[in-house]
């Protein structure tokens, strides 16, 4: 199965140099005049191939990207979403980590099965008992689900969850589960607790 990548520009329109300004060059006998705009004209130009670049770069961090979690943008199945780290697209793409962060952040991916950050797809690897290697991002689903099922009157302490995933085989200290309960932004146990 194929995936396509488009770059959605929204509206933005295509960049040109004013015409009546390439025209005044030609035209002008005024070498002060000719000076300014032979600068004007080249910060432009050098503007233009700036947007271009990024715009190729944005390509090819997401092509990247999408070969690496081919299985993942086929299913949309959160056990498909591979451990991938900035420094493994920058491999790929021979590019600086800065450069994929960068790139990544702030940018959203929309899919046949939902619209979500791309920098959601980066995660460590954890490895289960079993010896295989999945995605942390799996631990903080199963995390969330848990949490979103608790008794609201007494809910679970964080040690408590440590000891659940443990019985799904994501051995994980409490310190990693208070870790990842603040990335998905849920509050402490104290704080859920509803009368």
């Amino acid at each position: 199965k194929d995936i396509h990548l488009q770059i959605n520009k929204g509206n933005i329109k295509n960049l040109n140099i004013n015409k009546y300004y390439s025209n005044l060059l030609l035209e002008t006998t005024d070498n002060k005049t000719k000076e300014f705009l032979v600068k004007k004209i080249e910060k432009a130009k050098w503007f233009k191939d700036c947007i271009k670049r990024r715009e190729n770069t944005l390509k090819q961090v997401m092509m990247a990207i999408i070969k690496f979690q081919k299985d993942y943008f086929i299913s949309g199945i959160e056990q498909d979403l591979k451990p991938m780290k900035l420094a493994n697209i920058a491999d790929i793409v021979n590019m600086d980590i800065s450069t994929i962060s960068r790139v990544s952040n702030s940018k959203f991916i929309e899919t046949h099965f939902g619209t979500f950050k791309v920098k959601e797809l980066f995660s460590d690897a954890f490895r289960k008992d079993n010896g295989v290697v999945i995605s942390t991002n799996e631990i903080k689903h199963q995390l969330k689900e848990i949490i979103l099922n608790e008794d609201k009157s007494s809910p679970l302490t964080d040690e408590k969850l440590s000891e659940l995933l443990g019985k799904e085989e994501y051995h994980i200290a409490r310190r990693t589960v208070a870790k990842y309960r603040e990335q998905l932004g849920i509050e402490t146990a104290k704080l859920r607790r509803k009368l």
